[in-house]
């Protein structure tokens, strides 16, 4: 019993801090969200696992080209998880923003977002970026904007529409855990991404 009362106030704290945190940092108004050189794209798979289109994949796909289109990113970089043969979060989401017809030189993939901490910490130590725009639903984008709080990177995110609740509740309740496991990873843990390697350099726009 008191572990599981611990457990929950645990969780209570994580959403309470995310949530404080990027308080005035979310927007869904194309109009309203400041303009910044880089969007960052976290992935999810294209497909559930019933074969089923996801319709956070195509909800964010199409928050980013908005958001491209409307002139407010000049670039995408696009991270996700590459994990085993057959499975490619970011390809799949280039390939999908390249069929809406967004350039295919201002799409940058992101082999080695195994998670959001990854993903936000590369997009500093791998692609060069102090500051940029968080591409996903408003939960994820929230959670996503903490840890870049935490990392020494100044994040704001657009939040893609979301999802109904018959079909998000698993991952609504999947964030809660998530941002528990956060504060462990953040400030008890230490974790860095599994992956570094070498810069990439994202041009200035001719």
């Amino acid at each position: 019993m008191a572990i599981a009362v611990v457990g929950l106030l645990w969780i209570a704290v994580a959403s309470y801090s995310v949530i404080h945190t990027a308080r005035g940092r979310t927007y869904s108004d194309l109009d309203a969200i400041p303009a910044r050189r880089v969007g960052l794209v976290l992935g999810c798979s294209r497909l559930l696992p019933n074969g089923w289109r996801n319709a956070f994949f195509d909800n964010r796909m199409e928050a980013a080209a908005a958001l491209f289109r409307a002139h407010k990113v000049d670039y995408l970089v696009v991270s996700g998880d590459n994990h085993s043969t057959g499975y490619d979060e970011p390809r799949d989401m280039k390939d999908r923003l390249v069929s809406m017809r967004l350039p295919e030189d201002r799409i940058y993939c992101d082999y080695a977002g195994f998670r959001t901490l990854d993903s936000i910490v590369r997009m500093h130590e791998i692609f060069g970026q102090t500051e940029v725009t968080v591409i996903s639903q408003e939960f994820h984008n929230q959670r996503a904007i903490f840890i870049a709080r935490n990392r020494g990177v100044d994040a704001i995110g657009f939040n893609a529409p979301e999802v109904d609740a018959y079909n998000s509740f698993k991952t609504k309740c999947r964030e809660m855990v998530a941002r528990a496991n956060m504060l462990l990873d953040l400030f008890v843990l230490r974790r860095q991404p599994k992956f570094l390697g070498q810069r990439i350099i994202i041009p200035a726009v001719s």
